[in-house]
This record gives structure tokens, sequence and C-alpha cells, in this order.
């Protein structure tokens, strides 16, 4: 059966809100949950982007068994791997055992902050694939020194190891990123319920390793009010990943997706109340061969309203079947 996820989507709530849903999602009964990791919202309307790993940290203690998920964090630019590495290694053991690292090639509009060119897509998966070779060698619990192509290490060793170390998923969107996760990730991270994505990362290796899918619900009893929320919120969501990953700032996002119209975004994000085409969405991920779905409810205001939904029609609904 699909496991069906909670996401704390960093762009738009503050922290100690994310907390608080989160608890309230395991409670709810929701088999997972993950986090977003921005330094900027994707368009102003959503207003957060908190610390997510301070975020998480928080959210290992105020939850008891729910696994938590990093979708994703990008090891190439803002974080070092080597920092990547430390953090990963104490979520795991803040949360005893439930976390997983999912990695990314990253947006222009997190990464840009620290300055410098934002390397074209080949290059990210270049800097990506040698990052998660330098975090799994910190894992090892030997002392790392390495000069790499993109990385240097000097010295570095992880002192915190858990006994059981994070599995690490890698999100992908084309050949590439699909043969890179086919190769080194534990689990294959997409936010579209496409077949070939699938095919692709088991022809590179992946073959039988989980794959999580997210899929953004604009729950609201009035439809209407739904359809809004996320014409004002996740609009940019219908927009082509060559493009998002490459705009700076959120009124790049702002503008590039003011030709959108409400047709686009219901067209790609069940609205409403009805709880047969929000499962339809979510089943197109099952049929793409996705064992996990993430689900983003957009705006904060609705997260308890729509988590409570969830606990007694939702979940139930996806799994009747």
């Amino acid at each position: 059966m699909t496991r069906i996820g909670y996401t704390m989507m960093c762009e738009q709530a503050g922290p100690k809100q994310l907390v608080r849903d989160v608890a309230l999602a395991e409670e709810a009964g929701f088999d997972f949950a993950v986090i977003s990791d921005h330094y900027s919202p994707w368009l102003e309307s959503q207003g957060h982007s908190p610390y997510t790993w301070s975020v998480l940290g928080a959210a290992a203690q105020a939850t008891e068994h729910i696994p938590l998920m990093t979708y994703v964090t990008c090891p190439i630019r803002r974080y070092h791997p080597a920092v990547v590495a430390q953090k990963a290694a104490t979520m795991q053991l803040l949360s005893d055992g439930r976390f997983t690292l999912g990695l990314g090639a990253g947006e222009n509009l997190n990464e840009h902050i620290i300055g410098g060119r934002w390397p074209i897509a080949g290059v990210r998966h270049e800097m990506l694939e040698e990052a998660v070779g330098i975090i799994r060698a910190l894992w090892s619990g030997d002392t790392v020194t390495l000069r790499g192509k993109h990385f240097d290490v000097e010295a570095a060793r992880i002192w915190d190891l858990p006994d059981s170390l994070p599995e690490i998923g890698i999100a992908v969107s084309g050949p590439e990123s699909c043969r890179l996760a086919g190769r080194h990730a534990d689990i294959m991270i997409a936010v579209e319920p496409r077949p070939k994505l699938g095919e692709m990362f088991d022809h590179a290796g992946g073959a039988g390793k989980p794959r999580v899918g997210q899929i953004a619900l604009s729950y609201d009893p009035d439809e209407g009010i739904a359809v809004k929320r996320a014409m004002e919120q996740f609009r940019w969501f219908t927009g082509s990943w060559r493009v998002n990953a490459e705009l700076p700032v959120p009124a790049s996002f702002d503008a590039a997706s003011r030709m959108v119209r409400e047709e686009d975004v219901t067209a790609q994000m069940p609205c409403g109340a009805d709880v047969q085409r929000h499962v339809a969405g979510i089943r197109k991920f099952e049929s793409a061969g996705f064992t996990h779905v993430a689900l983003v409810q957009v705006g904060s205001e609705t997260q308890e309203q729509f988590i409570s939904w969830a606990a007694t029609e939702l979940l139930p609904a996806l799994r009747a079947a």
C-alpha cells in the first residue's frame, strides 16, 4: 500500500507552526513527513522561509514515531556537503533513526544568496554526485581529506554518528538526474507522476528501491476559496522545472506565472472538498510506481482544518482500496 505523507512547507508557515502541524499530522495518522529547505519563498504571497534544520530538530522532539525527510536539501552551494553530512547524522540521532536525507541539485532561488555564478544543470549534477560521495565517506567515521573537482575537505570527521545511517534520496526530473539517482540513491524523489522517471531510475540501478512523490492540494469546503488560494500561492507550481531551477528571486516567479490561469492550476492541483478528486490526483503517482506520496496543503492558515479532514476522510478513502 502506498504510504501517505505530510509536507511541512517552510515557504508558507513559520517555524513554530510547522512543528505544531507535524505533531498534528503524526496524531492524524500520516505515514511520514517531509520538509522543504528554502532560503526564500517561491512567491512573496507565501511569506515565510525559516531555517529548515532548526525546524527539523524541534520536530524530532515534538513527535514520537513519524519518519522525517528533507524534500530536498541542496549540498552544492549554500551548504558544503561536509556540513550536510554532520547535520543529517545529528538529525538521525535526535529522531532515533527516523530521518531520511533527501538531496537535489537545487534552485537558483535559494543558492544565489552566497554569491558567485549559478552553475548550469550538468555541472550541478557533477557537484551533487561528488557531494554524495563526500557525505557517505564522512559517515564511515573516518577522518576525510580530499581534493575534488568541486569540493575540498580538510581533516573532517563526524564525531556523533548514529548506529543506523540515514538513507539518501535524490530528486530526479530527467535522464541525467535519474542516472545519478540510480547509481547513488537509496530512494528516488520526484514531483511529477511520470512513469518514465521510474523506468530511467530502474535502468540506472534503482530497481526495487522506494520512490517518493509529492502533490500539492488545496482543500477547502468552499471550492472557490480553494482555487483562489492556489492561484495566489501556488501558481508557480505549473512551471517547468527547467525554468524554476534558474529564476533567482520571488519576483521572478511572480512575473513568470502572471499568465497562469485558474484552469492551469486546477488541472495539476485538486481543489475543494471532493475527496475523490484528491484521491484521483494521488492515484496518478501510485500508477506511476511511487511507493510514497507526500501531500502539500496550500495555505498556512488551513493546516489544522486540512489535517483533521485528511484524518477523517482522505486517508481512510486512500486506504480503503
